[in-house]
């Protein structure tokens, strides 16, 4: 297949994503943003998105240069809008004179007007039928169906930049070695296995006493069962040890972004809701097994079916298929 860059690199300068969302909506959008700095390699790339995203974008420095802030908009749900915080950062965006702005977000019901104000000379990305969206040959319609590496994939294809592979990264810095090296955790290497059992949104959750369960399997095995999570996630983590026969390592509160990677990069699995760390499991090749509670299995899960294990609680709601899916981690 030719492509054929709707805009050129000689005369694009200065891009911008618009991405306000979380650890694994990010990580999926990497595969495209790959692709980007590929094709406009001479580029400033910024990154506009969520407060936390400023350690992404630091994480993620060979392809984003820069940061800034989004601080929110009416209908987006991740923070509270505050219009004089709004108007601060449009007028910033404007004197940024940035060449393009990517509005990678969504199918821009809500947001598409808003990156109009913002003061690019071009802007692209997707546009829902019937919604607003610049007529300038930019926009797709918004593909609602696959994985959501692909959908963004598409999205640079449309403006004609080759695609470099949908396959996730994370990469790994010293200092997390050194973030995970602190924690002094008492396991070994490839025998143990991370349990997850948060997620941001309470309805991705399975129960804990069903991660107990396969915690308890685990530690049958001769592996040591690990339970991961953010110190807001240590209540969900209690009540899974409270149901289990076999005590855990709890690593839950005592790790930063980049340890808890480390970790799952050095497990034997991992075990986990469809959250952001299966994507940094995808990202690693850490086999994992993940148990989908959002309906939106093909769109979310990680891609490599062969390594990783996806079972669909909404079709399927059954303990043994997932149990069956733990057990063949330890026969393979």
């Amino acid at each position: 297949m030719d492509f054929h860059l709707k805009l050129s690199p000689a005369y694009v300068k200065k891009i911008a994503i618009f991405r306000a969302l979380q650890l694994g909506d990010m990580l999926c959008a990497v595969p495209a943003i790959r692709a980007l700095r590929a094709s406009y390699p001479d580029a400033e790339i910024t990154l506009l998105g969520l407060p936390w995203a400023k350690s992404f974008t630091e994480r993620f420095k060979d392809y984003i240069d820069r940061f800034i802030w989004f601080p929110g908009y009416p209908g987006l749900p991740e923070q509270e809008f505050s219009a004089p915080v709004f108007c601060t950062f449009l007028e910033k965006m404007i004197g940024e004179e940035f060449n393009l702005i990517l509005q990678m977000q969504g199918n821009g019901t809500i947001v598409n007007p808003m990156i109009e104000l913002l003061g690019a000379e071009y802007s692209a990305g997707y546009f829902k039928e019937g919604i607003y969206a610049p007529d300038n040959g930019l926009f797709m319609e918004y593909p609602n169906y696959g994985h959501e590496a692909e959908r963004h994939v598409k999205l640079m294809e449309f403006l004609g930049i080759p695609p470099l592979g949908t396959d996730l990264e994370f990469p790994l810095t010293a200092r997390d070695y050194a973030d995970f090296n602190e924690t002094a955790l008492p396991i070994e290497e490839k025998k143990y296995v991370c349990i997850h059992p948060g997620s941001r949104g309470a309805w991705r959750r399975w129960p804990p006493e069903y991660f107990a369960q396969l915690a308890d399997i685990v530690a049958g095995q001769g592996f040591t069962p690990v339970l991961t999570g953010t110190s807001d996630e240590l209540d969900i983590v209690n009540a899974v040890v409270s149901h289990m026969f076999h005590p855990p390592v709890i690593a839950a509160g005592k790790t930063s972004m980049g340890a808890v990677a480390v970790l799952i990069e050095r497990a034997f699995a991992l075990i986990s809701n469809c959250t952001g760390v299966s994507h940094i499991a995808a990202a690693l090749k850490t086999p994992s097994v993940v148990i989908s509670l959002d309906g939106e299995s093909d769109r979310w899960a990680p891609q490599n079916r062969s390594l990783h294990d996806v079972i669909d609680w909404t079709v399927n709601p059954d303990f043994n298929l997932v149990s069956d899916a733990v057990e063949r981690l330890f026969r393979k």
